[in-house]
């Protein structure tokens, strides 16, 4: 079992004590040594022989020390999950680390990552990944395309987070993508033409897009991000690395936003509780807003919510966004996460989203999701996602549709996620009769059956 904070610092203190002591056994000998042996030799005195040994124990004694200090400090300090002492710490360097023993699966000493730019002493840091993924059909969300290996996002951003904790300080990030991914990425909020939708970024199936260039100030509490960024809505999120799954949920590809245009202001009110607020360019825009004759597509929003830590084991989110969304109408949408740790190595989250708008078809969607994690080790784990998402977008009164997922997460090493998962889709008509799905889902089949397996690698 690691050890508490309390225990370390108790622990080092001794340490420092112990060696602050063996210092003083090694100088104050050689000190009355040299003393004696200035002196004539009688039989009274110590002789010069005695002296040198004197002074060779003291130097043994603090060499023992140090060495038996530097084993106490750096010794593997494990948990349960480890199975032996010769499990832990054997690869992976620094004194707090520990292999997992995976059972049947294996050691996992996984170490540090290699960064391509780590955080400077200016706190600049330049980072990002690159995501392939195969997967067998088109399921619409980010994955629509049909069978074959693509580059689903080769990401590159660059930032400066603003430290408030002690004065006022300033921030700033910049996010660009290429991949099948990025059309979807795109500010498509936009009048055509307008920051990076349809306006000469897209290369066949391949486009760029810029999800991201704000800045950012902060002091104390208080974070204040103004420019182009990610939605604050929802669970799962557009970043490969930030997901289980390397398919999308129903919910968040049709009714969450992606990003914002506008300002975001962020308080952390005390250690368990977070506030949100701000005012958008509705949802999806860059710079830019649609404005036409149409009484719904003018984007001017509140973008705001609160996170809760309820207990240590359970975190409670709700995040809304009201007024006028731009493309997606005037009305009120609203994503409710709440994230529970049910043991040390599971986790479960439910996510609860609506939209209500008056945009006519899509203006009215509904959908729960569960999601189960198992955490087996650094290297494994695995979960399901079970979702139910209802719209009136796609055909007469409110249509069901119905989604199951199972995956894998493995980590052969620090930069690389694996993530192969099994997928089956299911709608229902009003009636309870089955349909086939739209926008070329499933290839028009009732129901079907999908597997897919992408690979991260991280920088």
């Amino acid at each position: 079992m690691r050890k508490s904070g309390k225990i370390r610092f108790t622990t080092k203190s001794t340490g420092v004590f112990l060696l602050l002591s063996g210092i003083a056994l090694y100088v104050a000998p050689p000190a009355m040594a040299a003393d004696a042996c200035a002196a004539p030799c009688n039989t009274k005195a110590k002789t010069c022989a005695e002296c040198d040994k004197i002074f060779s124990n003291a130097g043994s004694k603090l060499t023992d020390e140090l060495a038996r200090l530097s084993k106490e400090c750096c010794a593997p300090k494990c948990d349960d999950t480890c199975a032996k002492p010769a499990d832990c710490c054997a690869t992976s360097g620094g004194c707090d680390s520990c292999c997992d023993d995976g059972g049947l699966l294996g050691d996992c000493c996984l170490g540090d990552p290699w960064e391509l730019y780590p955080t400077n002493c200016d706190g600049i840091k330049v980072g990002g990944w690159m995501q392939f993924g195969y997967h067998s059909e088109n399921t619409g969300l980010f994955n629509n395309l049909g069978k074959g290996l693509n580059l689903h996002q080769g990401y590159l951003y660059i930032e400066k987070v603003a430290d408030g904790s002690c004065d006022l300080d300033w921030g700033f990030r910049i996010d660009g993508v290429y991949g099948v991914d990025g059309t979807d990425t795109q500010a498509f909020g936009n009048p055509a033409g307008e920051w990076d939708f349809m306006n000469g970024f897209d290369h066949g199936i391949y486009s760029w897009a810029l999800p991201q260039a704000y800045v950012e100030v902060a002091e104390g509490d208080w974070s204040i991000i103004a420019g182009h960024f990610y939605t604050i809505a929802g669970y799962e999120v557009v970043t490969a690395p930030g997901n289980f799954f390397y398919s999308h949920a129903m919910t968040m590809f049709r009714s969450e936003p992606f990003t914002h245009t506008g300002a975001l202001a962020t308080q952390q009110v005390s250690d368990t509780v977070k506030v949100y607020g701000g005012w958008t360019l509705g949802w999806d825009t860059g710079f830019d807003r649609l404005n036409n004759a149409s009484p719904f597509n003018n984007g001017n929003n509140f973008l705001g919510g609160a996170s809760v830590d309820v207990t240590d084991d359970v975190n409670f989110t709700y995040t809304t966004t009201v007024g006028d969304l731009g493309s997606r109408g005037s009305g009120y949408s609203h994503s409710i996460v709440i994230d529970t740790s049910l043991a040390d190595d599971w986790n479960w989250v439910v996510l609860s989203d609506m939209v209500d708008t008056n945009q006519g078809a899509g203006g009215h969607e509904y959908g729960l999701t569960n999601y189960l994690f198992h955490t087996i080790n650094d290297c494994w784990s695995v979960g399901t996602r079970v979702e139910w998402w209802k719209s009136n977008a796609f055909g007469p009164g409110m249509q069901s549709e119905h989604s199951w997922t199972f995956g894998v997460n493995y980590k052969p090493h620090a930069n690389v996620v694996i993530r192969p998962e099994l997928r089956h889709d299911w709608n229902r008509n009003p009636a309870g009769q089955a349909s086939a799905f739209g926008a070329g889902r499933g290839n028009g089949k009732t129901d079907y059956t999908s597997v897919g397996m992408d690979v991260i690698f991280l920088f």
